[in-house]
């Protein structure tokens, strides 16, 4: 086979872009939580609504999450840089990671591991599969609570990206979104 005009064959690399930064808490047997910052991960399947978060088992929080069954999606902004980034470079079983990143634990209202209160979008999620990949194992978690807060909704009442201001991870950098370009169905509509 030949290589296609103007591309460049790359081995083995990670080229999905952006991928959303992610604050997953979890908690241990004596219920002390912990967080980890996540890139991969994303909504697997819409009803029921289910998150896809995916771990190394070497890491603090995979058994964590595997005995409880239990996590917290909770969406940095721009401002949680450096918590974000503790998060992702610490060990939970060296320290309270909400202590050294300065970050607030508020109980959820379904699941044992608590929200971050700095964190504008908290999704309570229960584990429903858990899928062995290779190097990271992939949990599947049902939502079954978001929690929203009410500063970065729009008017008609869904999340305002621009007030939200989330963090995308991209080969070992964080980065922020740009402008909205258009709104879903745009196609179909330029048609009529």
């Amino acid at each position: 086979m030949s290589q296609p005009k103007g591309k460049e064959l790359r081995k083995r690399p990670t080229a999905l872009y952006p991928t959303p930064v992610i604050l997953v808490t979890c908690v241990d047997d004596s219920q002390r939580p912990n967080i980890i910052t996540l890139a991969w991960a994303g909504v697997v399947c819409s009803q029921p609504q289910q998150i896809g978060v995916a771990i190394r088992p070497e890491r603090y929080s995979h058994p964590l999450i595997e005995k409880s069954g239990q996590f917290v999606v909770n969406i940095p902004t721009e401002e949680l840089l450096y918590a974000v980034d503790l998060c992702g470079t610490t060990s939970g079983r060296d320290s309270d990671k909400f202590v050294s990143a300065g970050l607030t634990p508020e109980p959820a209202t379904e699941v044992s591991p608590p929200l971050i209160t700095e964190c504008p979008v908290n999704m309570e999620c229960l584990v429903r599969h858990k899928l062995p990949l290779g190097s990271h194992d992939l949990f599947i978690g049902e939502v079954v609570a978001v929690h929203v807060d009410r500063a970065i909704l729009s008017e008609d009442g869904s999340i305002d990206v621009g007030k939200a201001k989330p963090i995308t991870y991209n080969n070992r950098e964080y980065w922020r979104l740009g402008n909205m370009l258009e709104r879903h169905g745009f196609a179909r509509r330029r048609k009529g």
